[in-house]
């Protein structure tokens, strides 16, 4: 087996290397009984795009935009995309012999947003894993691979095919058939990949992106389907953690923006019950590849406009005033009703959408998704 190769820090020609540091062990004996810090880390890949299933919590999360033909022919409808994969390690599962001990589950949601349709089309899966490698056995139907990107649950899944992503989905009333392909660079997140998520040392998590990722393929609603046109993009989070949450967070409000100069924006915040910062965070890469770290402290999220679910009643802030370092910005819902129920996989209600940002001159600089948390009910990981 080939050692696996390091993270892609530039593309020729277009961005410039980014400086990596080097960051000394934290000192584990200070910390509460119990609470155990991530240490630093060097992500490589492909292994750190697969599986560590010695973590508690992991996800795959990809959302994009895409234009596709409208009633009459031309490319003027828009929709937005995502596709989620998740893995939860069960504790009390891990010392059984048997290959079918179910020592992980697997769930996978998909929603897509018909803007012009003014709708909302969701599905979810849910599947126990013994954490054994996919075997030649059809009953073999989820598996997440430890060496790449490759996680599936019966007909759906997220897997490398050479040097793409395909995201396949067979939903109930829609079909998402999407290839992936990377236009720039790893954008770690955190210091070096190491994102912090709490005043405590242990609520951090290894998280890295990959925005504007190209995208091309079909969308199927209502068996009619629509291949999507040039200029569909993508945005892509993997994150894995043993501890995220802190004790007083109810839940968490969080955009990734591609933007249309080539630039990125992450910028999130956790959420007390009384609906204050408990702590934020976040990056911005130029479309010239300078990077920033946000600080906790350095943002802030200020709601201007609020939507009230007729199936929850959880009141959502679908317009928000987001200020940054790299500057203010008005995020817009394109469609207020995107909330997920996902009480028969993950167990939370949330909302997760696509949205348009504007800059402080009231002109469109990017499009992305903006997720919403601990609206409905306090959010449990």
């Amino acid at each position: 087996m080939s050692a696996p190769n390091r993270i892609p820090l530039s593309v020729p020609g277009r961005f410039s290397p980014l400086r990596r540091q080097m960051l000394l062990a934290p000192m584990l004996a200070s910390l509460p009984p119990g609470a155990q810090a991530l240490p630093p880390a060097t992500l490589r890949f492909p292994r750190d795009a697969g599986s560590h299933n010695a973590f508690k919590t992991e996800w795959w999360y990809a959302t994009g935009y895409a234009r596709v033909p409208s009633d009459r022919g031309e490319a003027s409808r828009l929709l937005g995309f995502q596709v989620t994969f998740f893995r939860s390690r069960v504790e009390a599962t891990q010392g059984m012999q048997s290959r079918l001990a179910a020592r992980h589950l697997l769930f996978a949601h998909a929603a897509i947003t018909d803007v012009q349709g003014r709708k909302l089309w969701h599905d979810q899966r849910i599947a126990r894993w013994s954490g054994e490698p996919a075997g030649s056995n059809p009953a073999d139907v989820a598996h997440a691979s430890t060496e790449d990107t490759a996680v599936v649950i019966r007909d759906w899944f997220l897997q490398r095919s050479g040097p793409h992503l395909q995201a396949r989905v067979l939903a109930t009333d829609f079909v998402l058939d999407l290839e992936l392909q990377a236009s720039q660079p790893v954008l770690l997140q955190g210091v070096d990949g190491l994102s912090r998520k709490g005043p405590q040392v242990q609520q951090a998590s290894y998280y890295y992106s990959v925005p504007q990722l190209q995208v091309r393929g079909s969308v199927t609603l209502k068996d009619q389907k629509y291949p999507l046109a040039t200029g569909s993009t993508a945005w892509l989070d993997h994150e894995w953690s043993q501890e995220v949450l802190h004790p007083n967070a109810v839940g968490w409000d969080w955009i990734g923006i591609n933007m249309l100069d080539g630039g990125a924006l992450t910028a999130f915040r956790l959420r007390t019950a009384q609906d204050t910062a408990l702590w934020d965070g976040g990056s911005y890469r130029s479309g010239q590849g300078v990077r920033r770290v946000f600080a906790q402290g350095e943002l802030a999220f200020t709601p201007q406009r609020r939507w009230t679910s007729p199936a929850s009643r959880a009141s959502y802030p679908v317009e928000w005033l987001v200020r940054t370092p790299a500057g203010s910005f008005t995020v817009k819902a394109l469609l207020d009703d995107q909330e997920l129920d996902s009480r028969s996989s993950t167990g939370a209600i949330y909302w997760e959408g696509l949205c348009e940002v504007w800059n402080t001159s009231a002109e469109l600089v990017g499009r992305g998704y903006l997720e919403m948390t601990g609206y409905a009910s306090p959010l449990k990981i």
